[in-house]
């Protein structure tokens, strides 16, 4: 039989082992901030992961190091959740689609995005992690939403874009829930503020809404 490639090579298991022993740990770290856990020690999260406090550093040069990794892997798998939404039709069904999903996912970012805060120097890598998801966002509006905006002239296109775009990530989704609302409460209060900024659009089209 002809041979038609090389075979590949066999996977190291102690490279592998190793790898599932870090996200191990990552995970276990994310669990805690998922309990609002505001101190990670080292022996806790060992525990949490089920290895030795040796091994949490075997892997990870310090704590801070740790809670980085551990924030970069919730963001990945936050943005493995993101589902198409139709960028046609009704814009009460885009609206209700937009708030439904960027409520869920900003209610799974919140103990990450507090730890961010937490760290003193964030690493570039969560900096990035956390620019190329708010970038993906507003893209996102500009695509689903491109019926509304694209008529507008400047700068009431840009005006709407920005309005919709802070009211649809964590900033405003935390002011919500901190103030005492529940997430239901919270997302009802972002479709209905995106359904009073496009009323406004179409009530003053050739203005931006500083105007109004």
């Amino acid at each position: 039989m002809k041979q038609t490639g090389a075979a590949a090579p066999a996977p190291d298991g102690r490279t592998e082992r190793g790898r599932q022993t870090r996200e191990k740990i990552a995970d276990a770290m994310l669990s805690l901030l998922d309990e609002n856990q505001a101190h990670f020690p080292a022996d806790r999260v060992a525990e949490r992961a089920g290895v030795s406090r040796r091994l949490v550093f075997h892997h990870f040069t310090d704590m801070a190091q740790l809670a980085e990794v551990a924030v970069s892997r919730r963001l990945e798998q936050l943005l493995a959740q993101v589902r198409p939404i139709p960028v046609e039709g009704p814009r009460d069904v885009r609206v209700a689609a937009v708030a439904e999903q960027r409520a869920r996912i900003l209610e799974g970012l919140t103990p990450a995005r507090l730890a961010v805060l937490r760290l003193e120097n964030p690493s570039a890598r969560v900096q990035e992690g956390i620019q190329q998801m708010l970038d993906f966002a507003r893209l996102r509006l500009t695509q689903i939403f491109a019926p509304e905006l694209d008529p507008l002239p400047e700068p009431a296109r840009t005006d709407l874009l920005n309005a919709l775009d802070a009211v649809t990530t964590w900033s405003a989704w935390f002011h919500w829930r901190s103030s005492g609302l529940s997430p239901e409460e919270a997302r009802h209060a972002m479709a209905a503020t995106m359904r009073t900024l496009f009323a406004g659009a179409e009530r003053t089209p050739a203005q931006g809404l500083a105007d109004d």
